[in-house]
């Protein structure tokens, strides 16, 4: 099998990050915060280390790093709990439909309206045209960072620089670019940053992180047990506030190890995911049939394609049945950018380059998809 899916999940998980899955599930199956005793305390202690290292990571302070069920529900988190009635939000065609279906929602409920910009010639979103897009209800710009379509960039400092003149929330979607670019939200000026750690950091399922920058006010939209202020109807303090329920300590034990190897790893890991992608697009720019709507200039991992004559579903198939490689196809979760392109009935093949590819895998998948194209 060659595995070519890694902007769903990445399917390598290093060492450490099992080794601490494993050894939490066994010796340390305390609740966090729950308790006084040496376990749930030690729970308590590690669950706090991974914090700091998140807050460390991204340019925030551990207090602003909250654990979510995953990225979606960190952007639901993001989105209702700083919803301002009668407001406007400006987004963008690229975004996940974690952002989109909240977004429309609200609409329904006469809360918000808002603004959708699609990219320019360059493939991405400037923030001359956000810019434009303000009004004077507006309160918040919400993009990602790197498209789960196409892998187009977006220029979020520009945007944070933005957003911060005018004193606008600024949230950041970072599915397909945390751990494999380098973010500061301190410099990039952005209010808060929704993660999946099951990708790029090779973190295990079943843990999220919103992390949130400075003053910026996030309510809860959650309510239930969180081990502190039992008698009040909900904490006020962040991280706590947000956090109602047990922790996936493990999930978290996991998340922290994979902090720590993303650290020590990540110059190796982007100089051979970039080689790596420069190489494939490359090839595949050769190959007669093939349609591509991945910019070279866009660089990281990720290769949206299409086949003449063929649906992005019966290439996906034909892929996975007769040459047993792991793609993605259809529309990705991402409708606005489907109709964009053109292809929302079709949709993409999308393929996402992991740190555990070698160059003969992606011969062989370019072998593949020219014996398909023909």
């Amino acid at each position: 099998m060659i595995y070519l899916d890694n902007a769903a999940t990445t399917y390598f998980k290093p060492t450490p990050v099992i080794n601490a899955v494993g050894s939490t599930l066994k010796y340390l199956s305390a609740n966090p915060t729950r308790s006084s005793h040496s376990l749930a305390v030690k729970a308590g202690m590690l669950v706090e280390d991974t914090r700091e290292n998140a807050a460390k990571m991204f340019g925030t302070t551990p207090d602003r790093v909250v654990f979510t069920l995953n990225c979606t529900d960190a952007l639901n988190t993001a989105i209702f709990g700083t919803v301002k009635k009668g407001g406007h939000i400006i987004t963008t065609v690229f975004e996940h439909n974690s952002v989109l279906r909240p977004l429309i929602r609200l609409k329904e409920l006469g809360m918000i309206d808002y603004t959708v910009l699609s990219p320019l010639m360059g493939g991405f979103v400037s923030a001359e045209q956000v810019a434009s897009a303000i009004r004077q209800n507006t309160y918040m710009i919400i993009t990602n960072h790197v498209s789960n379509v196409t892998g187009a960039v977006q220029p979020i400092a520009d945007i944070g620089y933005l957003a911060e003149k005018y004193g606008l929330i600024f949230l950041v979607d970072s599915a397909q670019s945390a751990g494999y670019r380098e973010i500061n939200m301190d410099r990039d000026k952005i209010s808060m940053l929704a993660v999946a750690p099951h990708k790029g950091l090779h973190a295990p399922q079943g843990v999220g992180l919103l992390l949130i920058r400075g003053k910026t006010v996030v309510r809860p939209f959650r309510y239930g047990g969180t081990g502190t202020d039992s008698a009040k109807p909900q904490p006020s303090e962040l991280p706590e506030a947000l956090e109602s329920g047990t922790l996936p300590t493990p999930a978290i034990a996991g998340l922290n190890a994979a902090l720590k190897y993303t650290v020590e790893h990540a110059d190796e890991n982007r100089k051979k995911l970039n080689g790596m992608f420069y190489y494939t697009i490359g090839e595949m720019s050769k190959i007669n049939g093939i349609r591509l709507y991945t910019k070279k200039e866009f660089g990281g991992n990720i290769i949206a394609f299409s086949v003449r004559g063929m649906s992005s579903s019966e290439a996906g198939n034909i892929l996975a049945d007769e040459y047993d490689i792991c793609v993605r196809s259809g529309l990705h979760c991402a409708p606005l950018a489907h109709k964009h392109y053109g292809t929302l009935k079709e949709g993409m093949v999308r393929i996402a380059l992991g740190v555990e590819n070698t160059v003969d895998e992606l011969n062989f998948f370019l072998q593949a998809v020219s014996e398909i194209s023909r």
